[in-house]
């Protein structure tokens, strides 16, 4: 038995609590490269603890609706931005922390050209794009040598697993 959540588009204002969307919106900021190049300034607050922040590139293989949602995670040293690297949506899931557990989770679609950043301690799902290729540049702290990976990753399986459903 699993629960329904519906899916919804993703806008800048019902993501805020978890973090920022990242997409070109409005006019830029600042004009550059002889006026060729629009620049949309500083659009995300990058935050870590320790370590240092990176740049990786993730290839995760598509899911289809209705996604099943058993687990979400967190990491509570550091922010993480998704940036695909493709055209196509993608599933963006997150919960509210309530009393260090995540609450009823929120799923978002990503249009094409939407980014976001999470948030440090942002409980959310998995990397999940809705058509290949699912390849991403992700922007996350890079861990000191030596340290634990449970360190910056905290899981919680649910009990029932949700649904990720068309509204």
């Amino acid at each position: 038995m699993t629960r329904d959540i519906p899916l919804r588009p993703l806008d800048a204002a019902a993501f805020a609590p978890f973090g920022e969307v990242l997409e070109v919106s409005g006019p830029p900021d600042l004009l550059i490269n002889q006026d060729l190049c629009g620049r949309h300034h500083d659009r995300a607050r990058l935050d870590q603890q320790g370590g240092r922040l990176g740049i990786s590139l993730f290839d995760a293989t598509p899911r289809a609706l209705p996604y099943e949602l058993a687990m979400v995670e967190r990491h509570p040293l550091g922010s993480q931005a998704f940036l695909p690297m493709h055209q196509n949506p993608w599933l963006v899931i997150v919960a509210s922390d309530e009393a260090g557990r995540p609450g009823t989770p929120i799923a978002f679609r990503a249009a094409p050209g939407q980014g976001i950043n999470f948030a440090r301690g942002t409980w959310h799902g998995v990397l999940t794009p809705l058509a290949a290729p699912g390849l991403f540049a992700v922007v996350d702290r890079i861990a000191p040598a030596g340290e634990a990976k449970s360190a910056n990753l905290e899981e919680v399986w649910f009990d029932t697993p949700w649904s990720i459903v068309e509204p």
